[in-house]
């Protein structure tokens, strides 16, 4: 006997509810519109219950934007009578949980178009992928981003700012003297020292700002939209002074500091990868010029020739053949304008490239070791030449030199001041000597024993581009200082920047309490030299008052003003 089509609606109708109710998953029986008609077992269980779940649109249950996605799929699965299928979240008593919904339509006995959706919770196997995912991006031992997700991140950045046409700041963070530290205790000690250091790292940073764990003892800082280099060398000083406070572990207080280079998008670079080459070169230079401090990367300073080894090489032949010299830049009194002092700065006069400047040969010397030797040569030939200055100006002058990081902790160093000061018989207090804030944060106790031998004959001490690197007030009080010397950064915008002229005050009047003398570099206009000179400035150093002269030529310019 052949079956009617009402009776095989009938009985389509009775196995769909039969199915729905004996299913597992959570199962829905929609109409045409997407409300429910009924639901099975494991639905009623999970959403609520059977009174309030009827009648209602699934979608309700589905937070944005999951549920355009998913009135999308039901209104195209009834259109096109073909299975689809859709992971959402769905809300339930007992929360949000991801599902895998199976979507199927057909015609009722009445002949009108339903739907199945066939829920499987996938939470755990969401969650499991998530624990995964966690794992590939952030670094176990910190819980940071990691080098992976960082580069996602740095691309980006680079992509909105590309198309905001806007900036950002990349910052390298290396930790100074973390080896000792496994070294002697192990690398448990050393791995509770990174978890500290990178809670303290995040708390000295601003929301939006991402701190990320890129290598053994390496972070990464992205900043949105901070570009200004008086904010970049700020927040640098935050983050090395909350790493130099004492690390309590394993009953023991350890020290360590750091290190920080800066690259800004789009100046320093418009790639990931130029970005992160330029602002850990600035970080490497950060490290060999004292540790303890910022430095931002500059296209000029840092930009090597294309013959770098063949112009090492010929530096050996360089110092035989007596090719270096020292030019003298004029240092001068804020309020008289007559010269008190110059500062010798060292120059190489190749014979086919003509005179080499500093930033181009020093980074070299440094590493190759030469710098010893052609330190005590500058020491000597400065302590020789100022008496002759002395002579044309027919009044005392000082002279200030530079004294590199290497050149610092040498052995022989204090052997050669002593033969400086004795074969020119120039007094100690007509010396002054310029170092870095980072070669007293590098070895506090080497730089203080050595400081105080200085000062024990006489010659003075001058903190270089103070307020570049760690600035520390404390250091201001234990070592012997005698001047500070007020970094061009600071002096190029003073007029046009209120935080610029804030902090030059600020150096100033702290120098004054403390009894120290001021030197303010890079003054290139009248009115820069006016502004600090009303603010007690007592010293003046730029190309306004005189650029770097040949030994002949200063001697000209002093007999003409004596």
């Amino acid at each position: 006997m052949q079956s009617s089509p009402l009776g095989n609606a009938v009985a389509l109708k009775s196995q769909l509810d039969i199915l729905t109710e004996a299913a597992g998953d959570a199962v829905f029986r929609l109409d045409a519109n997407g409300i429910i008609l009924s639901a099975s077992t494991r639905a009623l269980i999970l959403i609520s219950a059977i009174n309030v779940i009827s009648g209602h649109f699934l979608t309700e249950f589905v937070p944005e934007p999951d549920r355009a996605a998913l009135a999308a799929t039901i209104a195209q699965t009834l259109q096109s009578r073909q299975p689809a299928q859709i992971k959402v979240h769905i809300h339930t008593d007992a929360g949000v949980f991801w599902f895998e919904l199976q979507l199927l339509a057909y015609l009722n006995p009445q002949l009108e178009p339903e739907m199945l959706v066939i829920g499987h919770d996938i939470s755990l196997q969401k969650a499991s992928e998530e624990r995964l995912r966690h794992i590939s991006t952030h670094d176990a031992l910190t819980g940071l981003p990691n080098r992976s997700l960082a580069s996602d991140r740095l691309q980006a950045a680079i992509m909105e700012a590309h198309r905001d046409a806007s900036g950002f700041t990349l910052m390298v963070l290396d930790l100074d003297g973390f080896k000792k530290v496994n070294d002697a205790l192990g690398y448990t000690a050393g791995d509770a020292l990174l978890c500290i250091a990178a809670q303290r790292l995040h708390a000295v940073l601003h929301p939006g700002d991402m701190l990320a764990r890129t290598d053994g003892n390496q972070f990464a800082v992205m900043l949105p939209n901070l570009v200004a280099p008086a904010e970049i060398y700020s927040l640098a000083r935050s983050m090395i002074s909350a790493l130099q406070r004492p690390f309590e572990i394993q009953d023991r207080l350890l020290y360590v500091s750091a290190s920080v280079g800066a690259a800004c998008y789009p100046q320093h670079g418009e790639t990931e990868a130029q970005l992160l080459a330029h602002a850990e070169t600035a970080l490497y230079c950060a490290k060999e010029t004292g540790k303890a401090r910022c430095i931002i990367y500059d296209q000029e300073k840092f930009n090597r020739p294309p013959h770098d080894v063949t112009l090492e090489a010929a530096m050996f032949e360089a110092v035989k053949n007596g090719e270096f010299l020292l030019h003298y830049q004029p240092i001068v009194d804020a309020n008289t304008r007559q010269i008190v002092g110059f500062e010798a700065l060292m120059r190489w006069q190749h014979p086919e490239l003509g005179l080499v400047p500093p930033v181009r040969f020093i980074p070299m010397a440094e590493n190759n070791g030469l710098i010893n030797l052609l330190g005590a040569w500058a020491l000597k030939t400065a302590c020789i030449q100022i008496r002759q200055f002395e002579k044309a100006a027919r009044r005392p002058l000082y002279v200030a030199v530079n004294v590199s990081p290497r050149q610092f902790r040498n052995d022989l160093f204090l052997q050669r001041l002593d033969d400086a000061l004795d074969l020119s018989g120039l007094d100690g207090s007509q010396l002054l000597l310029e170092i870095t804030e980072g070669i007293l944060m590098s070895d506090p106790e080497l730089a203080e024993n050595l400081l105080t031998s200085i000062r024990a004959r006489g010659v003075r001490i001058a903190i270089d581009d103070f307020g570049t690197g760690y600035s520390s007030l404390a250091y201001l009080k234990r070592f012997p200082i005698s001047v500070l010397k007020i970094d061009r950064a600071f002096i190029k915008d003073v007029l046009t920047s209120p935080k610029d002229a804030a902090i030059c005050s600020a150096i100033i009047s702290l120098a004054s309490h403390l009894n120290l003398s001021t030197v303010a570099e890079g003054v290139e206009t009248r009115q820069q030299l006016d502004f600090i000179a009303a603010q007690g400035c007592g010293l003046i150093q730029g190309f306004y008052t005189g650029r770097p002269l040949d030994p002949a030529t200063a001697i000209d310019l002093l007999q003409a003003q004596a």
